[in-house]
């Protein structure tokens, strides 16, 4: 019963809200479109330009994992034209984002739903139990990102055929750019000695990346999860660093570091820096875009591996 009178509810209030813009004039209509965290976000904002008008539901700085919609992202996501997720067992945790598309009625059919990692090579998790289960960080391999901007032309050109010469050539010139950033990375942190090219986060987020340029990983947890952060996923990290002669850690800007700091008091190797996974840096600062993100995360490493 309370489910009913809340859809009702939302239903007046979105008739109202047509209503309003009804009256309002003749503004040029834009493509209403929700992605589920700020880096599919700005994926969005190259390709469709001043023709879209996107929402973020996971806010930058949060964890797109686990997330709990605001009664403005059912809104926003009941009125949009399409949704743009990242699949891969992103946006599982909580079973939050199928929950939200039911509330919303989007069946992903007459309410397009599109799933921008699609023709991804997705990698495995590799930890016991889940290794049914992919790695949804297909977007630090910049290729990957080029394919997401791919899907998002594609999509946007399908909702809004009268634009598509429009976004066409947004994506062609948006996937130049990430090309070059693309062979710049692989030139740049070939400079890292092999030997040195470990790569250690608290998630382990950095696959796809360490595949694309020729790096190892190692983390605390795997994923991000309720069990993230535990004494036994600590002791392995530790015994595994008390091997190698890694020279920095890291830690991403959208976990909480506490862990990290324990690998680091443990086994006296330095954090040397902060990364982007999951989120971009807020709208002026550093990594804004994902451009900006992955050109910091390099030199990051770089910085702090040589």
């Amino acid at each position: 019963m309370l489910k009913r009178i809340t859809k009702l509810i939302l239903a007046g209030t979105l008739l109202a809200a047509a209503a309003g813009c009804s009256a309002g004039g003749n503004e040029s209509e834009k493509v209403e479109v929700v992605a589920t965290y700020s880096i599919i976000y700005d994926l969005v904002k190259n390709v469709g330009g001043d023709k879209v008008e996107v929402h973020s539901l996971a806010p930058i700085g949060s964890n797109p994992h686990e997330y709990d919609p605001l009664p403005e992202d059912v809104l926003k996501t009941t009125d949009a034209d399409a949704v743009f997720y990242n699949g891969l067992n992103l946006e599982e945790g909580n079973s939050w984002f199928d929950k939200l598309m039911k509330t919303a009625d989007k069946d992903g059919k007459d309410a397009p739903v599109y799933r921008v990692s699609e023709g991804v090579d997705a990698i495995h998790l590799e930890s016991k139990g889940l290794e049914k289960q992919y790695d949804p960080h297909a977007w630090l391999n910049i290729e990957n990102g080029i394919k997401y901007v791919e899907n998002i032309r594609d999509a946007l050109m399908k909702e809004d055929p009268e634009n598509k010469e429009y976004y066409k050539k947004n994506a062609e010139k948006y996937i130049g750019e990430l090309k070059a950033l693309h062979d710049k990375t692989i030139a740049e942190l070939s400079k890292i000695p092999k030997e040195k090219r470990v790569l250690t986060t608290s998630e382990g987020a950095f696959k796809y990346f360490g595949e694309a340029y020729n790096m190892e990983t190692a983390y605390v947890w795997e994923i991000n999860s309720d069990n993230q952060g535990s004494p036994q996923q600590i002791k392995s990290l530790v015994d595994f660093l008390k091997e190698r002669n890694v020279p920095a850690l890291f830690v991403e800007t959208s976990v909480d570091a506490r862990s990290m700091e324990t690998v680091s008091k443990e086994t006296g190797i330095p954090i040397k820096g902060k990364v982007f996974t999951d989120s971009l840096g807020k709208r002026g600062k550093d990594g804004d875009t994902y451009k900006k993100m992955m050109e910091w995360n390099t030199e990051t490493i770089i910085e702090g591996l040589k």
